[in-house]
């Protein structure tokens, strides 16, 4: 059955959750799809975007096995089923093999391998980590030098599992990093250093030695979100939780037939990888391609995706808005696309001009969905039978409630928003997690609506009177402007129509008088030019609530964008704090004052100042603002 409206949602929910015989883990799951697929192929790799036809391919049995393995493999080193095996790799065939084998074992916490080393001292320490699997020591990588440099201060990490890239180098790389392997043994002698391949080896691919039947409710995995201001929180997630969402992503995708290739190009620590390319196919018979360590970071990858979507048949892939915006500077004349379906995009609203002029060019239907990792990943898509409104996330999926509610000052529910009227976007389901691992971090996070416990996202939003919902912004980056709340989304898709805009980013800058003043930051299509006084004028003609005109509009080479491709506004508003104090500092006529604005974990983005003579003057003028500042020197 297609969804293309509630009422197909209503009726897939007309036979019961616990009547659909869904798995209770999702081992179980992954095991049921390769009884029935064994021989088609699951998974294939490549590891560089110029060499894109050569793969290494996994039928579902063969994948199933090494699940399988790694799982033995684990549970040998004497993993538990509450104990954490954690991760910090690339998108690699073994990055499969740890998520799900971890997940059978125990619970599996992923890790962003572009975190600076202490960060990643702080995750592991948090979540007590027993095992940590990274990268054997590589030319060009430093996962091995990072991890090493925090191990004397790690006491819970008993064994570290290396994942060589012999494999897929050829003869003569793989020599030289056995080589580099047998040398860092030899300098961490005191450390139970293993290899994944060779602890896999020993192991049986026929049933999991522990013996372990999982039920729904139990932890599955370990996500780290929510890091804007200082450490992560870790959200704890069950198996239950991901084996639904992975068969409502699905369900709502229908009619489908198995054996549909989907491309891997998001990163495997964050929920999108894993389980929209990872899990939900693998449940579904199809074939998932993973494209280089680095996914779409990958050299070469974005330049040769159309020519993968010819080679492949790729039906469907799942990206960020930066992914779009950077696919639309490829040409496509040229390439069969015919294949091609339907792409999800998630993590940041899509901008309408970007929306409208990719399915034009390229001829695909994007769907616009809404998750968060403590909603498993997916909670609301657009259908692709059905209508798709260009800025809506789309229908909630079935068995997730999801609605939008108005608050009481203290965070309790008072009702539910009327149609198109904004409120706190709130989710009830099986899909929803545990909770955080921290249990101060949980205060405030539920809400009870008429006896059951509803998460609040944080996220504001509406309903209209179809059921579509309507993100309208996230409080945390609401711009605040003397009591006046601005939305920059209007700023940013007034913007975002200019012809030579292909991205852009308002934030709040500090001001003594207002608290914020909208600013934004924009970075150009290839090949355009435009001067920031043309993008503010042509703002001012399209924005019509005067509040909202951005005081500035600069443009930059790139804008920051997190691993997985969405535009990071933290470090934007680190620049405008550093801005205003040095500004603050040529008005003292002091020079030579050093700024650095770095996140705190309890206070959030902190000013650390270097100054010398002067410096109570200038201590005064920052006292106008509302920014922690820290003095040095």
């Amino acid at each position: 059955m297609a969804v293309k409206d509630l009422a197909d949602i209503q009726a897939l929910e007309g036979v019961p959750l616990a009547q659909r015989g869904l798995p209770a883990s999702t081992y179980e799951a992954l095991r049921r799809c390769a009884s029935e697929h064994g021989r088609s192929t699951a998974l294939s790799f490549f590891l560089e975007a110029k060499h894109f036809r050569h793969t290494h391919d996994w039928t579902y049995a063969e994948l199933f096995a090494d699940i399988t393995r790694a799982a033995n493999a684990f549970h040998s080193l004497g993993l538990g089923a509450r104990d954490v095996v954690a991760f910090l790799l690339p998108n690699l065939p073994e990055t499969h093999f740890v998520i799900w084998g971890g997940e059978a074992a125990g619970v599996v916490l992923a890790i962003n391998p572009l975190l600076e080393a202490p960060q990643i001292a702080d995750l592991l320490r948090a979540a007590n980590a027993r095992i940590v699997v990274t990268l054997a020591p590589t030319p060009g990588s430093d996962l091995w030098p990072k991890l090493a440099s925090q191990l004397d201060g790690l006491p819970s990490v008993r064994d570290v599992v290396w994942v060589s890239m012999a494999p897929y180098v050829g003869t003569l790389p793989g020599l030289a990093l056995r080589w580099m392997a047998r040398r860092e043994r030899s300098r961490h002698k005191r450390l139970q250093l293993h290899d994944l391949r060779q602890l896999m080896r020993r192991e049986s691919a026929e049933r999991l030695k522990s013996g372990r039947q999982i039920r729904a409710e139990e932890p599955s995995s370990y996500f780290c979100t929510g890091g804007t201001t200082g450490l992560p929180k870790i959200a704890r997630r069950s198996h239950g939780s991901e084996v639904f969402n992975a068969w409502a992503m699905a369900a709502n995708l229908q009619p489908r037939e198995a054996g549909q290739v989907i491309f891997c190009g998001l990163p495997l620590f964050h929920v999108n990888g894993q389980l929209v390319t990872g899990l939900m196919p693998w449940t579904h018979g199809d074939r998932v391609i993973i494209g280089t360590p680095q996914g779409y970071r990958g050299d070469g990858v974005i330049a040769n995706f159309w020519a993968m979507v010819e080679h492949f048949g790729i039906q469907f892939f799942s990206g960020v808005p930066t992914v779009y915006s950077a696919l639309l500077q490829q040409p496509t004349a040229g390439h069969d696309l015919s294949s091609l379906q339907y792409a999800l995009c998630g993590a940041a609203p899509m901008p309408v001009e970007l929306f409208r002029e990719f399915e034009r060019r390229v001829g695909v239907r994007i769907l616009e969905g809404y998750g968060l990792t403590e909603g498993a990943c997916v909670s609301s898509s657009n259908p692709p039978a059905g209508e798709r409104p260009i800025g809506s996330i789309g229908l909630r999926l079935a068995y997730q409630g999801m609605r939008a509610v108005i608050l009481d000052d203290q965070g309790a529910y008072l009702r539910d928003a009327e149609a198109d009227e904004v409120g706190v976007i709130a989710i009830h389901g099986p899909n929803v997690f545990l909770g955080y691992l921290d249990e101060n971090h949980n205060k405030g996070l539920w809400i009870d609506i008429d006896g059951q416990r509803w998460l609040n996202t944080g996220d504001l939003g509406r309903q209209d009177a179809d059921g579509y919902f309507w993100l309208t912004g996230r409080k945390k980056e609401l711009i605040i402007r003397g009591g006046h709340n601005i939305d920059p989304k209007q700023i940013e898709e007034a913007l975002q129509a200019h012809p030579a805009v292909a991205l852009v980013a308002a934030v709040g800058s500090p001001d003594p008088h207002a608290g914020e003043i909208p600013v934004a930051y924009v970075q150009l299509a290839a090949g355009q030019r435009a001067e920031g006084s043309e993008l503010l004028a042509f703002a001012n003609q399209r924005i019509s609530e005067r509040a909202a005109v951005p005081k500035r509009i600069e443009i930059l080479d790139a804008l920051p964008v997190t691993p997985v491709g969405k535009i990071f506004k933290p470090a934007l508003q680190q620049r405008e704090i550093a801005r205003v104090i040095h500004q603050e500092a040529d008005n003292q006529g002091l020079p030579g004052v050093a700024v650095e604005v770095v996140q705190d974990a309890r206070r959030g983005l902190v000013a650390q100042v270097r100054a010398g003579a002067g410096r109570e003057a200038l201590a005064r003028a920052l006292g106008r603002y509302s920014f922690a500042v820290d003095w040095h020197g």
